[in-house]
């Protein structure tokens, strides 16, 4: 069945096209070509990825790894562009590692729309670092947790971990596998860090959050992602997680494509829900700050859209580079970049319509609309 989709503006990730249309088939862009009716207005741009979603739609993956989970997360945050997502597994125990990789394992055969594999944020962490995830899991990484990052049907696996608390060569015997390690949550210093990339780390999690600092006589976690050329990092821009000079610091920093928009969402995105259980504990919601009961940040309710508006209108991003960074920057890191990314032929018809407010009003994964929210 052909689906065509016909606008006045397209942007495929590097270019503006003004009245076109898209014809899609069996889920990927066949052409694009000039519009031969009549069009929609607003922008459509290459279908958001995520590299980090804790949850949505008011669930939590650590709470109910299930594939309704799944399912209800992607819905929520497809309502804000996002087309393709890790769903994050926090710091946990391993029969819930055990559990969520074999629920991603099915979404993956399945073919639930969105889900392209798993981040495991934790349980290799430094305690200093642990921000809210629970101490009581943190642990050195064993033969057990190994046998998770190692299988060959979770689709795309991230990893996070503390380099002072995971060795070169367990980086590099996952990366070897093609797992993709970042650092985070860790008060390694400069020359750890260091190693740690030259074993195959390759990104960041939430730049300056949960990582040593920077500072004059000691560069820390911050320092060596700000000066790694081939790294990449990822951004909560959300203007809790960081301040915006700290944020422009990274992107004059950084390489062009190397600094990714990531949410690190929680359950309340995309629900006027005020608090949430988490592990022993709970997390309150003040407007758009989430904390646990001890006042730290954890996680956020941030979504896509809003994080690339906030690019454009706090950071003087340019709307085609925040949209990059959204999008075309995350694909590269995950190594997807020849299927996601881009509005090309060939390339799956992931996509979102925004309006010039930068708000969602339609949004496509593989040539389904998810939802409609033109006005009759």
């Amino acid at each position: 069945m052909t689906e065509i989709i016909a606008v006045a503006r397209l942007f495929d990730g590097e270019n503006w096209l003004d009245n076109v249309e898209l014809e899609i088939t069996q889920g990927q862009i066949l052409h694009i070509r000039p519009a031969q009716g009549p069009v929609r207005a607003g922008i459509l741009a290459p279908g958001f990825i995520d590299l980090q979603v804790n949850g949505g739609g008011g669930v939590l993956f650590n709470n109910a790894p299930s594939i309704n989970t799944l399912q209800t997360m992607m819905q929520a945050h497809s309502q804000f562009g996002s087309t393709a997502m890790l769903p994050t597994l926090i710091t946990d125990n391993l029969q819930v590692m055990q559990q969520s990789a074999n629920v991603i394992a099915q979404a993956i055969q399945d073919g639930v729309p969105g889900i392209i594999g798993v981040h495991f944020e934790g349980p290799h962490l430094a305690v200093p670092k642990k921000g809210v995830h629970p101490e009581q899991h943190i642990r050195e990484l064993s033969d057990a947790e190994l046998a998770i990052y190692l299988r060959t049907d979770l689709g795309i696996r991230l990893l996070t971990v503390a380099p002072e608390n995971v060795s070169p060569a367990q980086i590099r015997l996952l990366t070897d596998a093609g797992v993709k390690v970042w650092l985070g949550h860790s008060n390694a210093e400069a020359k750890v860090v260091q190693q740690a990339l030259a074993a195959g780390a390759c990104g960041f999690t939430h730049l300056y959050n949960a990582m040593s600092p920077l500072t004059s006589r000691e560069p820390g976690m911050v320092g060596v992602a700000l000066t790694d050329a081939h790294s990449w990092c990822g951004l909560i821009l959300d203007g809790l997680h960081m301040h915006p000079l700290a944020a422009k610091l990274a992107l004059l920093a950084k390489p062009k494509g190397k600094a990714i928009i990531v949410t690190d969402a929680m359950s309340p995105v995309g629900t006027t829900d005020t608090e949430f259980a988490f592990f022993s504990g709970k997390v309150i919601r003040e407007g758009n700050k989430l904390t646990n009961e001890a006042g730290a940040l954890a996680g956020s309710v941030l979504d896509m859209a809003a994080a690339v508006r906030y690019a454009v209108t706090e950071l003087a991003v340019c709307a085609e580079e925040a949209l990059r960074m959204a999008s075309l920057y995350p694909a590269e890191a995950l190594g997807i970049a020849q299927q996601r990314g881009r509005l090309l032929p060939g390339f799956a018809a992931d996509a979102v319509l925004l309006n010039d407010d930068w708000s969602v009003q339609d949004c496509w994964i593989a040539g389904q609309s998810r939802f409609d929210k033109t006005p009759n």
